[in-house]
Parts: C-alpha cells; sequence; structure tokens
C-alpha cells in the first residue's frame, strides 16, 4: 500500500516560519508531478505551489516571495518552505503527488496525504 505521509504543521506566530515535509511510504516507480494544497475553513481547496512534470515550479500569487516548494527524488519527498507566514495562510496543508506504484497499470495516478493543521496566530 502507497500513502503520503505529512509532518511539520503547528502553531505559529505571525512572521514565522514552518516547513511542511511529504514522504512516500510503500514501494513506488516513480514520482512525478507534486504540489501542497490547502484549504482553510469554509474556503474551497485552493494550489499553493507545484512541480510539474517538466519539474518547472508554479506558486500561487499569494505565497510568491514566501514559501518555496522542493523535492528529493532520492527520498521520494516533497516539502515546502514556509517563511513570514500571515494569519490568513492558517489552513490544513495537503501534498500531493502522481506516483507509479506495483499496484496501478504503469500510468501516473494522484495520490493525496492525510493533511497537516498550520495555524498563524496574529
Amino acid at each position: 500500500q502507497v500513502q503520503l505521509v505529512e509532518s511539520g504543521g503547528g502553531l505559529v506566530q505571525g512572521g514565522g516560519s514552518l516547513r511542511l515535509s511529504c514522504a512516500v511510504s510503500g514501494r513506488i516507480f516513480g514520482m512525478y508531478a507534486t504540489g501542497w494544497y490547502r484549504q482553510a475553513p469554509g474556503k474551497q481547496r485552493e494550489v499553493v505551489a507545484r512541480f510539474t512534470r517538466d519539474g518547472s515550479t508554479e506558486y500561487a500569487d499569494f505565497v510568491k516571495g514566501r514559501f518555496t516548494i522542493s523535492r528529493d527524488n532520492a527520498k521520494n519527498a516533497v516539502y515546502l518552505q514556509m517563511n513570514n507566514l500571515r494569519p490568513e495562510d492558517t489552513a490544513v496543508y495537503y501534498c500531493t503527488a502522481e506516483l507509479v506504484t506495483p499496484y496501478g497499470l504503469g500510468s501516473p495516478v494522484a495520490y493525496w496525504g492525510q493533511g497537516t493543521q498550520v495555524t498563524v496566530s496574529s
């Protein structure tokens, strides 16, 4: 069974930093597009940052210059460094990754983590 396991969320004061981690648990053959999304109470899930299949990065306008997405292909992991956090960044953060696994048909399938809570106090 393959899962995405997230960690690193928590409570931080405005202006502070957090680093989220997302690691693949289980055997995979490849990891393609990866990304971080978030969902605040009463709002729809929205993209925060992602790697496309060609390796380029995309950021939501509201995090440009503050958040940085990175990945370690050797560890099958993706990270989100969040600096200068604001109260409006409070949300559950989810990682997602396109994975090729022994359980699929050879094509990448999107997996989602369970989410990690980030709370920023004013």
